[in-house]
């Protein structure tokens, strides 16, 4: 069985209803560690030294802040003996971003930040203790954050692409033509240009032209379906799932999808 869980939907606004954008796989593979990312784990009855693997896409802020209150729960509260491993995945220069992050964030706290995990910056690699493997790859998203999605492949043969934050790009549809799954952003609505950002339009045609994968819409500019402040949910094809905070995939031996509904 695997389990993929949206611990959040948002964008950096954290829209009406949705916390900053989080996906956990399998409860052990975490991506990214936004703001939020205490509460969103707190919510689901998780600590931080459940999380064995932890993959970043990119190093905007709200993908990335969240990082020195996940090491420092970690370091005081669910780890202090360093029982638990922890192995980091992520762009090179990566370490030292991070680091520096901690620093201002807690100085005096987390200097050991090295010696509290061990840090990979390959582009390809399978996650011990898990059925899974991936390969990252560049996306359109801003430079100087160096974004990157992540295709994952399970044991069985299941295909996930994670895409990061990013617009439409060759490297994402090069890929979902063999992906089960395609977790898409879409943080912009239909009122202009946004290259770094798919709209409701871009994952319209996106689900056209790949109708074998399940794609699923995350880091949403709109607020939850329940709430009727803000920008409103697109009406898009029943194709297209556009995950609220809370919602989970399951994927059985059989290899067949089921999306579970929060609440």
């Amino acid at each position: 069985m695997i389990r993929i869980d949206f611990l959040g939907t948002g964008n950096a606004f954290t829209p009406f209803g949705r916390l900053h954008a989080l996906t956990l796989i399998d409860e052990k593979i975490l991506i990214d560690t936004p703001p939020t990312l205490i509460t969103q784990l707190r919510r689901k009855g998780m600590k931080t030294s459940d999380i064995e693997h932890l993959l970043f896409t990119h190093w905007h802020a709200d993908h990335t802040f969240g990082f020195p209150f996940f090491m420092l729960e970690r370091k005081y509260i669910s780890d202090p003996m360093l029982e638990h491993d922890l192995k980091i995945y992520l762009r090179p220069g990566g370490k030292e971003k991070l680091s520096n992050l901690c620093n201002v964030g807690f100085p005096g706290s987390l200097e050991e930040i090295g010696d509290m995990a061990d840090w990979y910056e390959e582009e390809n690699f399978e996650l011990p203790g898990t059925n899974w493997k991936f390969e990252r790859f560049p996306v359109c998203h801003t430079p100087e954050t160096d974004p990157h999605g992540y295709e994952l492949t399970h044991k069985s043969g299941i295909k996930i692409l994670h895409c990061g934050d990013s617009g439409p790009c060759i490297e994402i549809e090069n890929r979902a033509k063999n992906a089960d799954i395609v977790i898409l952003e879409m943080g912009m609505p239909d009122i202009g240009d946004f290259p770094y950002h798919y709209t409701p339009s871009d994952v319209v045609e996106f689900s056209k032209k790949f109708p074998e994968s399940l794609v699923l819409v995350t880091h949403n500019y709109a607020s939850s379906k329940k709430i009727s402040k803000g920008f409103q949910t697109p009406n898009l094809p029943k194709e297209i799932y556009q995950l609220e905070d809370g919602d989970a995939v399951e994927v059985n031996q059989n290899g067949e999808i089921k999306i579970i509904k929060n609440g």
